[in-house]
């Protein structure tokens, strides 16, 4: 292990998953009094087959207590890396974040030869936006502030369940698990072209992060994947969860989409109010989702029609390490 002023760093190792999980908890009480994570979802996170945890991440620890810790996902083709750090509040004076913050440099900067010659690479980095100190370190470390993203909410208790209306000739029906993943993954990144920051991804990649996502997630159900469907195309997806850690009467719509053809036909509503009514039948108080606060496709208005609200805002930094063309998706398709 190699000194950082008294401290010491090293890469994280699986045995170090219960003192991570404690300091992300540790940051999102402080910052939102909320447990965000637990231990086997962190281990999810970190047996990712396209995470290798001895170059992919990074501690630093005041003897038996881990004070910082950092981790980068990137894949093909290695324009964008997604890092996050999470730093112990007793220690923010002791220059430990704009540490992690040079070795994220440092590791996305090794992806820079693999990516396409002419391409714009970019470190993004996401903080809850009442978090003034970590905005300013991304700030004082060469980030800018590129897009706001909202957690959004629907209290059960207010909603009055709604029939789903289809466009003609659709019908939802459940997903068989056995058979029809890969054809989920291609409606979800037909789905999600449209998105801003998307970068297309082989297939192959795609379906086997989903295959070992769902193969270890506690929270997987099959029973909670709506497929939306005209004839033998799947039109749109609701990839849904039981429950998210920091609260276990939130049902979350991981993953709602809609293929281009059918846009702008309801189909979005009609996948939501499914979900409602099925989360409502199972008991839960809510339902909350992600959202690109300025959606290209106009998600936030569908939202918001069918009765979400806003509760959280994150706050998207960009770092650019190679100017070039910008290969993620940033403004929709007519």
């Amino acid at each position: 292990m190699q000194a950082v002023a008294q401290y010491l760093k090293r890469p994280a190792t699986l045995d170090d998953i219960p003192a991570a999980t404690a300091l992300i908890n540790r940051c999102s009480i402080e910052e939102a009094n909320v447990i965000e994570i637990d231990e086997a979802e962190l281990g999810v996170e970190w047996q990712d087959s396209h995470f290798n945890l001895a170059t992919d991440s990074l501690t630093i620890w005041d003897g038996e207590t881990l004070i910082g810790v950092v981790g980068v996902f990137s894949d093909e083709p290695y324009v964008h890396g997604y890092g996050w750090t999470r730093v112990h509040s007793d220690y923010a004076a002791d220059n430990i974040q704009p540490q992690l913050l040079d070795w994220l440099d440092q590791r996305v900067s090794q992806n820079i030869a693999k990516a396409p010659s002419d391409a714009a690479v970019s470190i993004y980095h996401s903080a809850l936006s009442t978090n003034h100190v970590v905005a300013q370190n991304l700030s004082n470390h060469g980030y800018n502030l590129v897009r706001h993203f909202w957690r959004m909410v629907i209290e059960l208790a207010d909603y009055t369940p709604q029939p789903v209306q289809l466009p003609e000739g659709l019908i939802i029906r459940p997903y068989d698990p056995a058979t029809e993943l890969p054809a989920l993954i291609h409606a979800v990144r037909d789905s999600f072209r449209d998105h801003w920051g998307y970068v297309e991804s082989p297939f192959e990649q795609d379906l086997k992060q989903w295959q070992e996502m769902i193969a270890r997630e506690p929270n997987y159900d099959p029973s909670l994947f709506f497929i939306a469907c005209d004839g033998d195309q799947i039109a749109g997806v609701a990839m849904c969860w039981k429950h998210i850690t920091e609260d276990p009467k939130m049902g979350w719509v991981g993953t709602l989409g809609v293929c281009r053809p059918w846009r702008r036909k309801g189909l979005a509503k009609a996948l939501l109010y499914h979900a409602f009514n099925e989360f409502s039948n199972r008991g839960q108080a809510r339902v909350g989702l992600a959202v690109d606060s300025s959606s290209l496709t106009g998600a936030t208005k569908v939202y918001a029609d069918v009765g979400m609200k806003p509760v959280r805002q994150f706050d998207r930094y960009q770092k650019v390490l190679r100017p070039g063309i910008e290969l993620g998706t940033e403004t929709a398709e007519a």
